[in-house]
């Protein structure tokens, strides 16, 4: 692959040249290594951290009355992590970096996937279709940006251009609605009618079997993942029956919620910045598309309980069969490879959600390689 001339003299940006062996050849290779054992201790790890805080959620009632909101706000926020960790384990399983065994991935991370109410074998086909496809314009899965003429901004003849470029600047609250309502419903409203998915497949449903979004061949697995999300249902309704609707949300609902929030989040963070690219076909390889990935921390404490998939994103793209374990290690070689190509942030993730809401809002029409307009000037983290 020849190099190109740069395409933005005001980011002075050229699209990267390295061809995967290159890549691959920086990193050692134990760390393309998988070890079942290992990854099942992780599980185990997550599936403690889980009980031990429903163990100590049922004791709250023990404490004063004003204790007890407080205590249960923050039963939600742990389990919500923790759990998170558990979905990141699962899909692990959907990209076979769990275990170099077929069939312990896909029944360990039906399981894990399904008791999170995540249709295993649906979503691990159109992931591994972002996958193949990140940041294309015409191919991606996820958070495919909308085009200026999308958001009704082009051929306006009666609106100024200066309402063009900052019609999104100056609406904080907006903002602010549009991070909660796609931090905690954009999960299941893109499972139910994949919102924010590829215009091809706009409405379409991963619960679905016949969708277009998958091939008659499989069929039969998408009715398995289905089987899943309905067995777990059923155990909700059954639990809620036993115990009351109030507990079920209490212990399951609003730690699903928080689930919701950092898989949306994290997705969405990793893949949305106003100085990473999106590329029109003729731009476009894998290597340019996964290093369009943006690399960050949430601090430590974060990065651990979520297995680093965060601030390991870049590695995973190149390489989504690496371990999470061997991740870290992988990157600290590709960021000494990729130098400026390697793209890293380390805004506090909030901060960073409202900034990326607020400025990456559409991009132009046309062009090979395209950059989310910057309407605004961003928070100081």
């Amino acid at each position: 692959m020849g190099a190109s001339k740069a395409v933005d003299p005001e980011r002075n940006f050229a699209p990267p040249t390295y061809t995967i062996k290159e890549l691959r050849d920086c990193i050692p290779k134990h760390c393309f290594e998988r070890d079942t054992l290992r990854s099942f201790s992780y599980v185990a790890y997550d599936l403690c951290g889980v009980a031990a805080l429903a163990f100590a959620a049922a004791h709250i009632h023990v404490l004063p009355a004003a204790l007890r909101a407080p205590a249960w706000i923050l039963y939600w926020v742990c389990q919500g992590v923790v759990a998170t960790g558990l979905w990141v384990l699962a899909h692990e399983c959907g990209h076979g970096s769990f275990s170099p065994s077929i069939t312990v991935n896909n029944v360990t991370g039906w399981v894990l996937h399904s008791a999170l109410l995540v249709p295993y074998f649906a979503w691990k086909h159109t992931h591994s279709q972002h996958h193949k496809n990140t940041n294309n314009m015409n191919r991606d899965e996820v958070f495919v940006p909308r085009t200026k003429s999308f958001r009704g901004l082009q051929g306006k003849r009666s609106t100024p251009a200066w309402i063009e470029d900052s019609v999104f600047e100056d609406a904080p609250l907006y903002h602010v609605a549009q991070v909660v309502a796609q931090s905690l419903f954009g999960w299941p409203l893109y499972l139910y009618r994949n919102a924010s998915g590829p215009k091809y497949a706009r409405g379409a449903s991963h619960f679905n079997p016949s969708s277009v979004l998958f091939r008659p061949e499989q069929f039969s697995r998408i009715v398995v993942s289905d089987i899943g999300i309905a067995l777990v249902a059923a155990t909700l309704v059954y639990a809620s029956w036993v115990f009351s609707p109030l507990a079920v949300l209490f212990y399951y609902g609003v730690p699903y919620l928080m689930v919701n929030f950092w898989l949306v989040t994290i997705t969405y963070l990793q893949h949305s910045h106003v100085n990473v690219p999106h590329y029109n076909d003729d731009e476009w390889n894998f290597v340019r598309g996964a290093l369009s990935t943006v690399d960050r921390t949430y601090g430590r404490v974060l990065d651990v309980c979520m297995h680093h998939i965060q601030d390991t994103h870049v590695a995973h793209h190149l390489f989504s069969q690496m371990p999470h374990y061997h991740a870290e290690e992988a990157t600290r070689h590709l960021k000494m490879k990729l130098g400026k190509d390697y793209n890293y942030d380390d805004t506090n993730v909030f901060v960073a959600l409202y900034n990326t809401m607020r400025r990456c809002q559409f991009v132009e029409d046309t062009g090979s390689i395209l950059f989310y307009r910057n309407t605004s000037t961003p928070v100081s983290s």
